[in-house]
């Protein structure tokens, strides 16, 4: 069966106007993400260094991993001989909803000497749902700073990546390996 020209060509109109009247998977995905540009101003004001600073630790991120759903800003303390114990609280940020409270604890095991105080800024990826974010994040961490003092290291669990900057201050060397649990309330088990 064949249709007019005039027939098939109005369809086709129809079709195109319907289609894009809709956003795409990938539109509605970069509207809720940051840019590069909003996580360098963010961290640079909450970490108080200079944006060029803040720039060069967020572009390696940046590059490995794209634009972040979330961030979340804080303070932790950490310490360790051989075992260690880390507590944060901070602010969950996203686009279009408010903060939300969280916090997170965690153990950790390795040739880990030391202690420190850390403000900490975690670019979050893939986490969809606010939700997804309280359960456990392995990783592994050693002493490596980027630039002007901010280290980074990677987290992940159940297609989520957590991007955790760190500065501060204390005596702390080594390299371990552990998990971070994030929760709704704060708690002292770490486990």
């Amino acid at each position: 069966m064949h249709l007019p020209r005039s027939v098939s060509a109005a369809l086709a109109a129809i079709a195109l106007t319907f289609v894009n009247t809709f956003p795409t998977a990938a539109e509605d995905t970069a509207a809720d993400r940051f840019s590069q540009n909003e996580v360098v101003r963010a961290a640079s004001d909450f970490f108080g260094t200079t944006t060029e600073a803040a720039a060069k630790a967020v572009q390696r991120v940046f590059a490995d991993q794209g634009l972040p759903d979330a961030y979340i800003k804080g303070d932790e303390g950490s310490g360790a001989i051989v075992v260690g114990l880390r507590y944060g609280e901070g602010w969950l940020i996203r686009k279009n909803a408010e903060p939300m409270k969280v916090y997170w604890q965690g153990p950790s095991v390795g040739f880990d000497f030391g202690g420190n105080a850390s403000k900490v800024f975690v670019l979050i990826y893939n986490l969809g749902d606010s939700d997804r974010l309280f359960q456990k994040f392995p990783g592994v961490e050693g002493s490596y700073y980027l630039i002007a003092g901010i280290g980074v290291n990677y987290l992940r669990a159940n297609n989520i990546t957590l991007a955790p900057l760190r500065t501060g201050v204390g005596l702390r060397a080594g390299v371990s390996a552990g998990y971070l649990t994030f929760t709704r309330k704060a708690s002292i088990n770490p486990f």
